[in-house]
């Protein structure tokens, strides 16, 4: 196991290791150790399930026009949809289809609707559903809006029910992280308003809403008036990446779209040429362009006067999809690299005198049996770091608290054996009777003790996070390797020496 310990750590201590080295994984620090970012975002659920509800509702609205069943008007009243029948023998019609093709909506009772109308309102089912998954999807989309973010082991976890933690050891630049992290990137396509049906931005015209424009460095752009209606969203992109613009545009962001997404672009650019398309990012109208020729080869442009950083953030985004729900930055720490070298100079400097004081008195006090202690306890630390790099698990500032409180338990543990061993050598017993004695009297004492820790250790792992379960991995781990070297490598040091050199006495 030593060996395997020392292969497991050269790359922690040889950088590079060498090409033949088997191993090639360091030891990962954590970030009080290695500096860095760490974030702590809120997710907002309900604004999830009112995302949905609208989805639902435009769907719903856009399934009517096709069918020509027309509908007067659909709107949402909280978390309900509801329609109002142009044509109220439609009514059976209409209650079929949604039953068919919206089976997440479920009809409000005819009492709470207005005679004639139809309202419908989420599955209580599909509103759990959601709950349960948008926290979820939301660590997934993070973790690959980061991989591509290119942080090296960074660490992305869920906290409680509706909060997420991110930490980016060696990120210093934590705005550009919250940009890319915390955009939602819900992307729209609608039409710009004909001037006649646009209004003014206090009163637009019926279906129109005015949205920001994108401003340019220090300038604000007017908003624009745009249709409500959405034509077509960014769930239908399969790529999107950088390409440079005009002289004059700067980066552009190219898109790619699937199957689906290809026929509904290319019917919408047929039906409206000659108007301009409005591509909104988050509610942000980032370019109007007019549609000059139909668009059937399932790619287009987003120009926004982007920089490569800002056009490669964006298409990072894009490609891997819009957030479930918006996200609120509830907690943000920066750690400096100077403060994370302190940290471990500090850390290690605690851990050297601790040893050094431990491994100083078990040899004047206990002598020879002192020697043999001290050899299980180093065996021990070099176990435990070992298993840090081999099973790749985050060495924090709590981690070395762990280890520190591991080599007392051990220690401990080799005490309680030698003083019975010292009762046993008092009472006139051989050496090898001594031993076999004081082992079995210890024993029960070291496995209660052990048990006990190694639960509460299980208790945070379960129940902690970040920190908390870093010590707890760290405190399991370390009684494990101390039973294994201060036990039972102390023993069969202690079988060898008094079976092949028949020793008279032990030295403790």
């Amino acid at each position: 196991m030593a060996v395997a310990a020392l292969v497991f750590l050269v790359p922690s201590f040889v950088r590079p290791a060498p090409a033949f080295w088997p191993w090639r994984q360091p030891i990962r620090l954590g970030l009080d150790l290695q500096g860095g970012t760490h974030l702590l975002y809120g997710v907002d659920i309900d604004q999830a399930v009112d995302n949905t509800v609208d989805r639902q509702m435009q769907d719903l609205e856009r399934t009517l026009r096709e069918e020509q069943i027309g509908a007067a008007s659909v709107e949402r009243e909280g978390r309900t949809v509801h329609l109002r029948l142009a044509n109220k023998d439609k009514r059976a019609q209409v209650e079929a289809l949604v039953k068919d093709r919206f089976p997440s909506l479920v009809a409000v009772p005819e009492s709470d609707v207005e005679a004639g109308d139809l309202a419908y309102t989420l599955e209580p089912r599909e509103v759990q559903r959601l709950r349960d998954n948008v926290q979820e999807q939301a660590l997934k989309i993070i973790r690959n809006r980061i991989d591509q973010f290119g942080v090296a082991e960074p660490t992305v976890q869920a906290q409680g029910t509706d909060e997420i933690v991110v930490q980016l050891p060696g990120v210093q630049d934590p705005q550009r992280a919250k940009e890319l992290i915390g955009r939602t990137a819900l992307l729209e396509f609608k039409l710009v308003a004909r001037a006649g049906d646009a209004g003014t931005p206090d009163h637009p015209g019926p279906n129109v809403q005015y949205l920001p424009g994108k401003s340019e460095k220090g300038r604000r752009a007017s908003p624009v008036a745009v249709e409500r209606r959405t034509l077509m969203t960014g769930d239908v992109l399969t790529d999107a990446f950088v390409s440079q613009g005009a002289a004059t545009e700067g980066m552009v962001v190219d898109f790619v779209l699937d199957a689906r997404g290809t026929k509904e672009f290319g019917e919408i650019t047929s039906a409206n040429v000659g108007r301009q398309l409005a591509i909104v990012l988050d509610g942000v109208v980032e370019s109007a362009p007019v549609i000059e020729t139909p668009i059937t080869g399932g790619r287009g442009l987003i120009r926004g006067r982007f920089d490569f950083t800002e056009a490669q953030d964006l298409a990072n985004v894009l490609r891997n999809g819009a957030l479930p729900a918006p996200l609120k930055l509830i907690e943000e720490r920066t750690v400096g690299p100077s403060l994370g070298k302190d940290s471990i100079r500090k850390g290690v400097l605690s851990f050297v005198v601790g040893s050094a004081l431990v491994i100083v008195f078990m040899l004047v006090y206990y002598r020879g049996g002192g020697v043999i202690a001290d050899g299980a306890l180093l065996l021990n630390v070099l176990l435990l770091v070992g298993a840090f790099a081999a099973f790749g698990f985050t060495l924090s500032l709590p981690g070395i608290a762990g280890i520190v409180l591991t080599i007392g338990m051990a220690v401990d543990a080799n005490v309680l054996i030698l003083e019975r061993i010292r009762e046993e050598l008092r009472l006139g017993k051989t050496a090898r009777a001594a031993i076999e004695a004081g082992y079995e009297r210890a024993w029960y004492a070291i496995r209660d003790s052990n048990v006990t820790t190694f639960c509460s250790g299980l208790i945070l792992f379960q129940f902690g996070s970040g920190p908390v379960r870093g010590f707890a991995i760290t405190l399991c781990l370390g009684i494990l390797t101390s039973l294994a070297t201060g036990v039972f490598g102390t023993r069969v040091v202690y079988d060898f020496l008094t079976s092949r050199r028949r020793l008279a006495t032990v030295s403790v």
